[in-house]
């Protein structure tokens, strides 16, 4: 299954799918599908996660990555490969060229997390650090490949690797064959497209969902646009779904195949990743689980049973404990307030107090008594705290209010 460059843009067919799933037999895992409760009574109906998360090398990237190398010519693979990637890409391409015994290079960038550096290379790929950004770097890869000969592989425009993540939907229909709705994140498209492809030709009467972070939606345009469009400046959380242009290859399945695109804000992502972490047990990345935002969001909007794609669980400690904080903080679990007081013995014991009879977990404490807004004989806090929802959020500020404190906006 190799392509040249004039049939880069062919259409990928249910058999290309089916040929991939032969060739990943053995490499590639079949992953779970785990039913989720409190989603399933949230949409009124059955909700299946679909946990590529428990890939080999952490997401769904090693399907595509494997079928594009397993199909290039042997001289191709004597010139070996190179990627661009920030993360998830960049292992499945590592290991795949590792299986098949072919020398991988890839360019990461300088601010790439050091787990992922680290795992990309014990995979047994050649890393190079360069640029700040995924452009920079891709631009890098790409002249490299022109230098050496490498044969670029692109993360998700291409025939080969759309119908190696389309083997995801194979095992969908599979695993929950009365399936209504699948809910799959987009960045390039190069997922959403495969499922597209192998679902849709074997029931058409699915109802296929991509979810974008609305930070970084460049398919909603482009589908007005009928052409894939840039957006400037893409930012989110969401690094896996972090790309400002469609594939020319899956756009134009995405168009023809996926019946929907919806957008997530930050905080849907953040409480999404919460609850997989919380209520399902699963170490989910912002990207992956971009289809639980979804869900979340307008949970009545989809027919069931649902399968969400959880596509990735690659996600950075750092990065971990940030969303964490902020996921609680959209579901009013977590709370900074600042409020001044009188600088004297005891003070701040007594606001301590207050905070503890109000049945408030101080998390930490900034105490600042020399900024010159404050007075002589004033100080001013920063706490943060964790609540119970909402509800206790109010009821902490209403029992500040009442020991006479004011909180500062």
């Amino acid at each position: 299954m190799s392509y040249s460059t004039a049939d880069s843009l062919r259409s990928v067919t249910l058999d290309d799918v089916r040929g991939a799933q032969k060739m990943l037999t053995g490499v590639a895992r079949t992953t779970a599908m785990e039913g989720s409760r409190y989603l399933s009574e949230l949409v009124g109906s059955p909700v299946h996660l679909k946990c590529e998360n428990l890939q080999r090398t952490g997401s769904f990237k090693l399907r595509g990555a494997y079928v594009r190398i397993a199909g290039l010519l042997p001289e191709e693979r004597a010139a070996g490969v190179v990627a661009a990637s920030a993360g998830n890409h960049a292992q499945g391409v590592a290991l795949a060229s590792s299986l098949l015994g072919v020398h991988s290079t890839v360019f990461m960038p300088n601010g790439a997390p050091l787990p992922k550096i680290s795992a990309t290379r014990h995979y047994g790929a050649e890393v190079r650090l360069h640029g700040q950004v995924v452009d920079e770097t891709l631009a890098a890869a790409q002249e490299y490949a022109a230098e050496t000969g490498a044969v670029f592989i692109h993360p998700f425009d291409h025939p080969d690797v759309i119908a190696g993540q389309g083997t995801v939907g194979l095992e969908i229909l599979d695993q929950c064959p009365e399936v209504g709705t699948i809910v799959v994140g987009i960045g390039g498209g190069g997922l959403a497209a495969g499922i597209a492809v192998a679902v849709k030709s074997i029931r058409p009467d699915v109802r296929i969902v991509g979810v974008q972070a609305a930070g970084a939606a460049a398919y909603p345009p482009s589908l007005a646009a009928g052409r894939p469009v840039s957006v400037a400046n893409p930012a989110t959380m969401a690094d896996g779904i972090k790309v400002g242009r469609p594939g020319d290859v899956p756009f134009a399945i995405v168009r023809e195949l996926v019946d929907e695109v919806r957008t997530v804000g930050e905080d849907q992502l953040s409480a999404a990743l919460l609850l997989c972490l919380e209520r399902a047990k699963l170490v989910v990345e912002p990207a992956g689980a971009g289809p639980v935002a979804a869900l979340l969001a307008e949970p009545g909007s989809f027919a069931g049973p649902v399968v969400a794609v959880l596509s990735g669980g690659n996600v950075d400690p750092v990065l971990m404990q940030r969303v964490l904080r902020h996921g609680m903080s959209a579901q009013g679990r977590y709370l900074a307030v600042r409020l001044r007081l009188t600088d004297r013995p005891g003070a701040l014991a007594t606001l301590l107090g207050v905070l503890s009879a109000a049945d408030a977990n101080v998390l930490d404490v900034s105490h600042v008594r020399t900024d010159p807004r404050l007075g002589l004989s004033e100080a001013e806090v920063e706490l943060h705290l964790e609540t119970k929802g909402p509800a206790h959020c109010t009821e902490v500020g209403r029992a500040l209010r009442e020991a006479g404190y004011t909180v500062i906006d």
